[in-house]
């Protein structure tokens, strides 16, 4: 079963679903629930896998809606369905259009769900490090902004998401964070190895979301690299080197 937030569960007119790996029909590395259009797993998998998650949200199969992800600072509204090649290249959405389902993928990168209910507004983001610092959480709450939504109404939920225990980065990285604010250095600390540090992204994202305003901001508080049960991890893949690894989903949709 999917795992809910209480948060955006208590919304009326809104449904959402962070989906786990489990309940698929993918083999090997992708076993099972893997959502990726951008893996290399078997495209009718994929799509049997995608109908279990509409179907579950109760939606028409092709509700779902995801992006070209690339770790960018972009978020586009969404008015309809589109096509796998016509994917937008950005890393938010937002909609006000009933029965659609924004559809985001991680694999340790921060899922974040958006929500004003009285708008009938919803959002959702792709928030790695790259795009955390660029302003993807910011330009998907100006989308939602733009079709009604407030911020002192919006309720932002945080999916799994790799932990600060299990993300080991470098100094450029450290640096990079210091020199955009030199408070961010509360999101890191020391590494075992020489020069490395530890990130709190969630942290991060959760900061982000609160300097923008955003009135309720929940955290699910579960680490992607450490529960390999449940979720997928590109850090755990690459360690291990395997050559590919499945994506998540989390989506958010409003219904009548």
């Amino acid at each position: 079963m999917p795992i809910l937030a209480p948060e955006l569960s208590a919304l009326p007119g809104i449904r959402h679903a962070f989906f786990t790996r489990e309940g698929g029909v993918s083999s090997g590395l992708y076993a099972s629930l893997n959502g990726g259009l951008g893996s290399s797993d078997d495209p009718s998998c994929v799509a049997e896998n995608r109908r279990r998650m509409t179907e579950h949200l109760g939606l028409r199969p092709d509700a779902l809606v995801s992006l070209h992800q690339i770790h960018s600072p972009d978020a586009v509204v969404v008015e309809q369905p589109w096509a796998r090649d016509q994917r937008p290249r950005a890393d938010g959405m937002a909609t006000a259009r009933t029965g659609l389902a924004l559809g985001i993928t991680t694999a340790d990168c921060g899922p974040v769900l958006f929500a004003d209910a009285e708008a009938r507004v919803v959002g959702a983001a792709h928030a790695g490090w790259r795009g955390a610092i660029s302003g993807v959480l910011e330009a998907t709450l100006a989308a939602m902004d733009g079709l009604g939504a407030r911020r002192e109404r919006i309720v932002a939920v945080l999916g799994p998401t790799i932990r600060q225990d299990a993300y080991e980065v470098g100094r450029e990285l450290v640096a990079q964070f210091r020199e955009a604010d030199r408070a961010n250095e509360r999101f890191f600390r020391a590494a075992a190895r020489d020069g490395h540090a530890l990130f709190d992204l969630p942290g991060f994202i959760r900061a982000r979301l609160d300097a923008a305003g955003v009135a309720t901001i929940a955290d699910l508080g579960l680490c992607t690299y450490a529960d390999e049960s449940r979720f997928y991890s590109y850090r755990r893949a690459t360690h291990r080197g395997e050559p590919d690894y499945g994506r998540l989903i989390s989506a958010i949709a409003l219904i009548p």
